[in-house]
């Protein structure tokens, strides 16, 4: 059946024939392959329609009905006709994913595979490829040798492509083809070197060193083949990565080689191997460079393309390397293609001087609205990356960066702007004024409300540290009466701010809030009452904590303390909820811990520190296994801890902390044990979880025993009955703290808060080994024997008791805290050779949450202060001012505390030796 297009469709364009097929009558059409004589022509369209159906998943067929249709097609072998016998053979293909007996038609294909007609031979032959089982495998074995050598290349390349597809399912059959592979890596047909090298890589890929005798033997002698030359670079860099080879191996010398190749493909290929081996270094990136040079004069597109691509690659780690090819990159600005006018741009924005910063944005900004937005964000990435490089030219970008907002463009190239801005205004503090009134400006026409609300959530957190605040109150208004209610909803918030922080705009700002008391969103109107309430308070610290501080309770864990305090009402109507019961919500952890240069703790000396001590007993493994986790991790802990029903009975309380997993072995050994410390008020519980990497053996009645210090003594162990083959297994140790220290921090009342730290000494995972068999894990020795295997310390740390608690304003809350309770001491750390790292340290070593951004040392400070916050215990609130100044003997640190107790303070102060 011919489709005839109307006028109508003509006038539209294209019209896809199969875009109303209806699956029902396609199958039904397919009775007409049982018709004789076979009508090609007829039965090729039926075919294409089916094929149609399955690939576009328009109307999926049931396992049934592919196997009606495939029977019914597999009539279609008495046609002589070369056209529909190759739809038929990819119809097989297909269909045999689905249908059921598909092998019937094995001898067929057999046949045609052997046939004298060349055209049908290959697609025979990937057709009987597709329905091989390992059952029928042996059937076609010495037709696929023979097919693999065949004098046709067509018949070759099909036969070895075929071959790395059975290889999936029947690797150990494949790999007896390795000499027919090899025979076939001799030919002359390019096609059939570069699938031949594939096959025989894929066979030989899990032994070491056959794959090096096989590279070492073709590096020797150069293929025809530049597609197989391509592969044996990719092959010959990956050996060099797997066997940390330098750049004086034979490997490399044969990559290096390839640059002076004739085929150009292959040049690049060698060039791109050289910037992406990690032993490469500046110097040996100018042989892959000066290739790459004269690429970017080509006449060709694709080899402009790429070589200035790989080269905005070099320039993100070895900008200076490029800078050579600035004169080249310059000439392609004016490409006629766009995409490799902008990745010449972004490059010269990486490798360029700051003299030529002005001169590159005028370029830019001339031909931006001539590329798509997904080019517009690589610009924007740059110009950020160049911000950074050279923040005195922020003038010049923010300028830039403002008029691209005010084009046209969608969310993404948009929001990767806004983002720009933001992190220069984060970043560069003399550029923050100008920043908030670009964005001041953007939001008066922007359409996209998450960017709107994004905004003013930060005008309310930077723009009341500005001089003149009162300027950015017109523009917060003008989104509460014009905008949608998401957007006023955090202008009011916005507002809000503004009134905590600046007192003098505190009436003017509550006339406008009390205007949106009468919006008609309830949540608009629930927050100007809720803040017009607040803002009514006396106490500058409690309007910052309850407008400018995001509530810092787990979210899960709220919902579980109100739901309990609900269900018993009848015993708490005269007790209030109190929210200080709610565990804080665990801050997300951006990165891997340094944890190989922790400030050790002394719970019982003051002395000046003399850099990272070492023993800290975290492992030299525990990089590799702690992870980025998510924020709420300590609500799945709870979770798992109270699922342990020996744990819910002692009715610990909620979880105050949660440290990251501790390393108590080496991740080689047969044993690897992890440690986790869970902080309760009274308690805690340490969570060793175990895993046995040993397949002959199982271990039963395994637990923990230590030496538990003074200050502590252990209640209650949760042992693991059994521990298999790598499954891990948990065992749990409750230990209480005594009274004494517990809650009591005033100054008369003798608490020797050094009790609550120490070393747990003597760690030893105790079990019955019982021998079994590596495959079923039946036991062979019923009997066992005992045995012990010793771990690593564990050490109760500060931060292991500190919560990161975020404050609104650290100066209003410093200055409120008043100095009845201060601490200072002086330190000097004479291992640490900068500031950054020094700082990275203390972070790291106290937990607490960095306030302001101050862990940020400007460029070419000699000198900085560090701002810190967090929860002792979950009761004490502890501030911390540390002033670091870097000398020529190293970091000298002046340390001040203060909290709500004295003995808090002095300990913390003392705690870094």
């Amino acid at each position: 059946m011919i489709h005839k297009r109307d006028k109508k469709d003509e006038e539209d364009g294209f019209c896809n024939p199969f875009a109303r097929l209806d699956k029902t009558s396609v199958l039904q059409e397919a009775r007409v392959f049982n018709e004789t004589p076979v009508n090609p022509r007829k039965c090729s369209l039926i075919l294409t329609k089916i094929l149609y159906l399955i690939n576009t998943g328009m109307a999926p067929l049931t396992t049934l009905e592919a196997t009606d249709a495939f029977f019914n097609m597999t009539k279609l072998f008495q046609s002589k006709d070369s056209t529909l016998r190759r739809l038929v053979y990819i119809g097989i293909k297909e269909l045999s994913r689905m249908a059921e007996n598909v092998y019937v038609v094995t001898s067929s294909l057999t046949t045609d595979m052997n046939a004298k007609d060349d055209q049908c031979r290959p697609a025979a032959l990937r057709a009987l490829c597709q329905i091989t089982e390992a059952s029928t495998f042996q059937g076609i074995e010495r037709y696929m040798k023979q097919a693999i050598v065949d004098r046709n290349p067509t018949v070759s390349s099909a036969a070895l492509v075929s071959s790395l597809h059975l290889a999936k399912n029947i690797p150990d059959g494949v790999k007896r083809w390795a000499n027919e592979a090899q025979e076939a890596l001799n030919s002359d047909n390019i096609m059939v070197q570069y699938h031949a090298l594939g096959l025989l890589y894929h066979i030989r890929k899990s032994d070491r060193l056959a794959v090096t005798k096989l590279v070492t033997k073709l590096v020797r002698s150069p293929m025809k083949s530049p597609f197989a030359v391509c592969q044996l670079i990719r092959i010959s860099a990956k050996l060099i990565e797997d066997e940390g080879a330098g750049s004086d191996s034979i490997y490399y010398d044969y990559i290096e080689s390839c640059l002076r190749h004739k085929s150009e493909m292959v040049i690049y290929e060698a060039a791109n191997a050289i910037i992406n081996l990690s032993c490469t270094s500046q110097r040996e990136l100018q042989s892959a460079i000066s290739v790459l040079q004269l690429m970017l004069s080509s006449s060709k597109s694709t080899n402009r393309f790429a070589a200035v691509r790989a080269l905005n690659k070099i320039a993100m780690n070895h900008p200076n390397a490029v800078m050579a090819c600035n004169v080249d990159l310059e000439n392609l600005i004016t490409d006629n293609n766009r995409s490799i006018a902008t990745l010449a741009i972004t490059t010269l924005l990486k490798t360029g001087n700051e003299s030529s910063v002005e001169r590159l944005m005028k370029q830019i900004a001339s031909f931006m609205s001539e590329i798509s937005d997904e080019f517009k964000i690589v610009v924007v990435g740059s110009t950020r990356a160049l911000c950074a490089k050279f923040p005195r030219k922020h003038t010049v970008m923010m300028s830039f960066l403002s008029s691209m907002l005010h084009e046209e463009g969608g969310y993404e190239y948009k929001k990767s702007i806004v983002d720009t801005i933001i992190a220069i205004i984060e970043d560069n503090p003399e550029a923050k004024e100008a920043g908030l009134a670009y964005l001041c400006e953007f939001i008066e026409d922007c359409e996209h409300t998450s960017l709107a609300v994004k905004i003013l959530y930060l005008l309310g957190r930077e723009g009341v540290k500005t001089a003149q605040p009162a300027k950015y109150i017109r523009y917060i208004y003008n989104r509460l009466i014009l905008e949608k209610s998401p957007v006023r909803a955090a202008a009011v918030s916005s507002l809000a701010k503004f009134a905590a922080h600046c007192e003098d705009l505190l009436p003017q700002i509550l006339v406008l809030l009390e205007r949106s008391v009468l919006d008609a969103d309830d949540e608009v109107r629930d927050r100007a009452t809720y803040y017009i309430n607040i803002l009514a308070q006396q106490s500058k610290s409690t309007k910052l904590n309850c407008i400018s501080s995001p509530l810092q309770v787990s979210m899960i864990g709220l919902e579980k303390a109100l739901s309990a305090y609900l269900q018993d009402t009848h015993s708490n109507q005269e007790q209030s909820f109190d929210i200080k019961q709610v565990p804080l919500s665990t801050a997300p952890i951006t990165g891997l811990l340094d944890v190989n240069q922790s400030i050790k703790l002394d719970s019982g000396r003051k002395s000046l520190a003399n850099g990272p001590v070492s023993g800290t007993n975290h492992g030299t493994g525990a990089s590799s296994a702690i992870e980025k986790i998510a924020a709420t991790r300590q609500d799945l802990y709870a979770e798992q801890l109270a699922s342990v029903s020996e744990l819910s009975s002692l009715r610990l309380g909620p979880i105050l902390k949660s440290s990251l997993p501790l390393e108590l072995t080496e991740s080689e050994t047969e044993y690897v044990v992890q440690c986790i410390k869970h902080m309760f008020r009274e308690h805690i519980v340490l969570q060793f979880d175990c895993t046995n990497t040993l397949n002959d053996q199982i271990l039963e009645q395994v637990s923990i025993d230590m030496e538990v210090f003074e200050g502590f003594r252990q209640l209650l162990q949760v042992k693991c009955d059994q521990l298999v083959y790598n499954t891990p297994r948990s065992i749990y140790v409750v230990l209480a703290i005594d009274s004494g220290s517990i809650d009591n921090y005033n100054d008369d009342s003798g608490v020797d808060i050094s009790q609550l730290f120490g070393t747990f000494t003597g760690v030893t995972l105790k079990y019955l080994v019982k021998d079994c068999d590596p495959n079923t894990n039946q036991v062979l020795d019923d009997e066992g024997y005992q045995d012990e295997y010793a771990l690593e310390d564990v050490d109760i740390l500060i931060s292991d008791y500190m919560q990161k608690l975020i404050v609104p304003d650290f100066q209003t809350c410093w200055e409120e805290s008043g100095e009845d309770n201060q601490v200072e001491e002086t330190y000097a750390l004479s291992n640490f050779k900068t500031l950054d790292e020094a700082i990275k340290n203390l972070v790291n070593f106290m937990d607490m949450n960095v306030c302001d951004r101050s862990d940020r040392v400007p460029d070419g400070k000699n000198a900085h202060t560090v701002f810190l916050s967090g929860l002792f215990r979950g009761q004490v609130q502890v501030l911390i001012c540390a002033k670091l100044a870097q000398s020529t003997d190293g970091i000298t640190m002046k340390i001040t505390v203060r909290s709500s107790s004295m003995t808090v303070s002095e300990y913390i102060a003392s705690a870094i030796v």
